[in-house]
């Protein structure tokens, strides 16, 4: 006679778990056979004890429910009994890994297993080494790219200038390089003044004489001892003389510029040879002048 182990303990506790598998798979059970197992049984009872409210049908539905119930017990007692051998499994949220979620027990679920998500390995777009690289930036936040070039205005025509300023009023030695004979304040006893008044500059009979700056005519004619003469007010108020001219190129009441000619060299009036006297009076008389080289020195004339 064989001896068989005592199963009190171990049956009571597979039949508590058991019964608790049970309950939770109650619902979902009963609902499959109202909806699947009652068109067979309708095929097989009369069709006036199946109607819906009737004390047959509640009767009949019970007892497909309860016999539900006790296909329940048995899966579960099966569950318990061998594990690993469920036909459905929980999937659990994991830290960041291989994957989002992982099933516990397989590397490849079952046939027909409803899962949250697959155990495929999580890998970044483009096997980028940081999800930096993949994040979205705002446009404000961009880089900003330079301008576009944008096209020249055709070019119009060129305006046309405008007035420039006065010119400046130029000066000129009146025989520009020529030397001189006599100079200006030598001591002499024939002159009225008792000195020469002017510069002597020598030169041959008939060279051009020059407005030593921009100036009106204010005579030309004869005037004595000085012969033929000229004389210029310049710009500045003050007097130019030329005397003992051979020939006059201008008229009193004329406007001259400087390097303008104004007529020949000679030896008219009180002269002893060919030469221009030259003087510079700071009013239109007599005694009233100045050093004549001097004076265009400093307007800038360095040509004696």
């Amino acid at each position: 006679m064989s001896t068989v182990p005592p199963v009190g303990p171990a049956l009571r506790r597979l039949t508590v778990l058991a019964a608790a598998q049970a309950a939770a798979w109650q619902p979902r059970i009963g609902h499959a056979v109202r909806t699947h197992v009652t068109p067979l049984r309708a095929l097989g009872s009369p069709r006036h004890t199946t109607l819906p409210g009737s004390r047959q049908r509640a009767e009949h539905d019970h007892a497909l429910v309860s016999a539900g119930s006790v296909a329940a017990l048995l899966a579960g007692v099966l569950l318990v009994a061998a594990p690993g051998t469920a036909s459905a499994q929980t999937v659990r949220p994991t830290t960041p890994g291989s994957s989002a979620f992982t099933v516990p027990q397989a590397e490849v679920p079952s046939a027909g297993l409803v899962q949250v998500a697959g155990p495929s390995p999580y890998k970044l777009p483009d096997d980028g080494d940081s999800a930096q690289q993949f994040v979205a930036m705002a446009a404000n936040l961009l880089p900003l790219e330079p301008p576009a070039p944008q096209p020249e205005p055709a070019a119009g025509p060129a305006p046309e200038p405008g007035p420039g300023p006065a010119p400046v009023p130029g000066w000129s030695a009146p025989v520009p390089n020529a030397p001189t004979s006599n100079p200006y304040g030598k001591a002499d006893r024939g002159y009225a003044a008792g000195y020469h008044t002017g510069v002597d500059f020598a030169v041959s009979p008939g060279t051009p004489l020059l407005a030593v700056g921009d100036a009106t005519v204010v005579s030309a004619g004869w005037d004595g001892a000085y012969g033929k003469e000229v004389v210029l007010r310049l710009a500045d108020g003050h007097f130019a003389q030329y005397a003992h001219m051979s020939s006059l190129a201008v008229s009193a009441g004329r406007r001259v510029s400087a390097g303008e000619r104004i007529g020949l060299s000679g030896s008219t009036g009180n002269s002893t040879g060919p030469h221009l006297h030259f003087e510079i009076r700071t009013s239109n008389r007599y005694g009233s002048v100045v050093n004549p080289i001097a004076y265009l020195a400093g307007h800038g004339v360095t040509d004696f």
